[in-house]
Protein backbone atom coordinates (compact mmCIF):
# COMPACT_ATOMS: atom_id res chain seq x y z
CA UNK A 1 0.00 0.00 0.00
CA UNK A 2 0.76 3.36 -0.60
CA UNK A 3 1.20 6.25 2.18
CA UNK A 4 -0.54 8.40 -0.60
CA UNK A 5 -3.22 6.11 0.03
CA UNK A 6 -3.73 6.18 3.95
CA UNK A 7 -2.00 10.27 4.74
CA UNK A 8 -3.45 13.04 3.00
CA UNK A 9 -2.48 16.74 3.80
CA UNK A 10 -4.87 18.91 5.78
CA UNK A 11 -4.28 16.14 9.03
CA UNK A 12 -4.00 17.49 12.12
CA UNK A 13 -2.75 16.97 15.84
CA UNK A 14 -2.28 18.12 19.02
CA UNK A 15 -0.42 17.80 22.07
CA UNK A 16 -0.63 20.07 25.65
CA UNK A 17 1.37 19.90 28.51
CA UNK A 18 1.74 22.03 31.80
CA UNK A 19 5.22 23.24 32.42
CA UNK A 20 6.88 21.98 35.76
CA UNK A 21 10.17 22.44 36.76
CA UNK A 22 11.44 19.14 35.20
CA UNK A 23 10.54 20.92 31.51
CA UNK A 24 12.55 24.59 32.18
CA UNK A 25 15.73 25.25 30.86
CA UNK A 26 17.34 25.17 33.73
CA UNK A 27 16.72 21.73 34.68
CA UNK A 28 17.05 20.42 30.82
CA UNK A 29 20.86 22.18 30.63
CA UNK A 30 19.56 24.60 27.89
CA UNK A 31 19.97 27.36 29.66
CA UNK A 32 20.04 28.82 33.32
CA UNK A 33 16.26 30.38 33.44
CA UNK A 34 13.38 28.89 34.79
CA UNK A 35 10.93 29.30 32.05
CA UNK A 36 9.59 26.64 29.46
CA UNK A 37 12.49 25.27 27.47
CA UNK A 38 13.15 24.91 23.74
CA UNK A 39 14.00 20.97 24.18
CA UNK A 40 11.20 20.37 25.82
CA UNK A 41 9.22 22.14 23.37
CA UNK A 42 10.01 20.52 20.46
CA UNK A 43 8.90 17.05 21.67
CA UNK A 44 5.90 18.58 22.13
CA UNK A 45 5.75 19.84 18.82
CA UNK A 46 6.89 16.20 17.67
CA UNK A 47 3.84 14.80 19.70
CA UNK A 48 1.40 16.75 18.22
CA UNK A 49 3.01 15.87 14.29
CA UNK A 50 2.38 12.17 15.79
CA UNK A 51 -1.04 12.47 17.21
CA UNK A 52 -1.81 13.55 13.10
CA UNK A 53 -0.57 10.16 12.29
CA UNK A 54 -2.40 8.43 15.23
CA UNK A 55 -4.63 5.39 13.67
CA UNK A 56 -3.64 6.33 9.88
CA UNK A 57 -0.40 4.16 9.79
CA UNK A 58 -0.51 0.47 9.38
CA UNK A 59 0.64 -1.85 12.50
CA UNK A 60 4.14 -2.57 11.19
CA UNK A 61 4.98 1.18 10.48
CA UNK A 62 5.81 4.47 12.62
CA UNK A 63 7.73 7.89 11.64
CA UNK A 64 10.64 9.18 13.33
CA UNK A 65 11.60 12.89 13.29
CA UNK A 66 14.50 13.60 11.13
CA UNK A 67 14.59 17.88 10.39
CA UNK A 68 13.01 20.91 12.81
CA UNK A 69 12.83 24.49 12.06
CA UNK A 70 11.06 26.37 14.99
CA UNK A 71 11.73 29.51 16.46
CA UNK A 72 10.66 29.45 19.86
CA UNK A 73 9.09 32.91 20.27
CA UNK A 74 8.19 33.42 23.70
CA UNK A 75 9.12 32.40 26.94
CA UNK A 76 6.44 30.75 29.45
CA UNK A 77 6.44 30.25 33.04
CA UNK A 78 6.13 26.83 35.30
CA UNK A 79 2.86 26.42 36.13
CA UNK A 80 1.46 27.75 32.43
CA UNK A 81 -0.36 25.08 29.77
CA UNK A 82 1.36 24.98 26.17
CA UNK A 83 -0.81 23.60 24.02
CA UNK A 84 0.89 22.53 20.23
CA UNK A 85 -0.59 22.07 16.78
CA UNK A 86 0.34 19.83 13.81
CA UNK A 87 -0.95 20.42 10.50
CA UNK A 88 0.31 17.56 7.62
CA UNK A 89 1.04 20.01 4.75
CA UNK A 90 3.31 17.49 2.37
CA UNK A 91 3.11 13.76 1.72
CA UNK A 92 6.35 13.09 -0.61
CA UNK A 93 6.35 9.38 -0.48
CA UNK A 94 7.39 8.19 3.17
CA UNK A 95 8.14 12.21 3.92
CA UNK A 96 6.21 14.39 5.61
CA UNK A 97 6.79 17.56 6.38
CA UNK A 98 4.24 19.22 9.06
CA UNK A 99 3.82 22.74 10.25
CA UNK A 100 3.98 23.02 13.51
CA UNK A 101 2.73 26.05 16.56
CA UNK A 102 2.86 26.41 20.48
CA UNK A 103 0.71 28.88 22.38
CA UNK A 104 0.37 29.48 26.36
CA UNK A 105 -1.85 31.11 27.91
CA UNK A 106 -1.00 34.47 26.81
CA UNK A 107 0.48 34.37 23.20
CA UNK A 108 2.02 32.60 20.69
CA UNK A 109 5.23 30.94 21.49
CA UNK A 110 6.39 28.85 18.67
CA UNK A 111 6.20 28.79 14.88
CA UNK A 112 8.00 26.53 12.28
CA UNK A 113 8.03 23.21 10.13
CA UNK A 114 8.95 19.43 11.36
CA UNK A 115 9.58 16.58 8.69
CA UNK A 116 9.08 12.97 9.54
CA UNK A 117 9.66 10.04 7.71
CA UNK A 118 7.91 7.13 7.43
CA UNK A 119 9.62 3.86 8.81
CA UNK A 120 9.22 -0.03 8.98
CA UNK A 121 9.08 -0.17 12.62
CA UNK A 122 11.18 -3.60 13.18
CA UNK A 123 13.54 -2.84 10.42
CA UNK A 124 14.31 0.70 11.74
CA UNK A 125 14.93 -0.56 15.52
CA UNK A 126 17.07 -3.62 13.98
CA UNK A 127 19.13 -1.28 12.27
CA UNK A 128 19.51 0.84 15.48
CA UNK A 129 20.41 -2.12 18.05
CA UNK A 130 23.25 -3.32 15.18
CA UNK A 131 25.26 -0.64 16.27
CA UNK A 132 25.67 -2.17 19.54
CA UNK A 133 27.26 -4.93 17.53
CA UNK A 134 30.43 -2.87 16.11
Amino acid sequence: MSESNFLQPGLDGKAAVTVTGDLTAAALGSGNVNVYATPALIALLEAAAINALAGHLPDDQTSVGTHLDVRHLAATPVGMIVRAEATLRTVDGRRLVFDVAAWDAVEQIAVGTHERFIVDRARFEAKARSKGDT
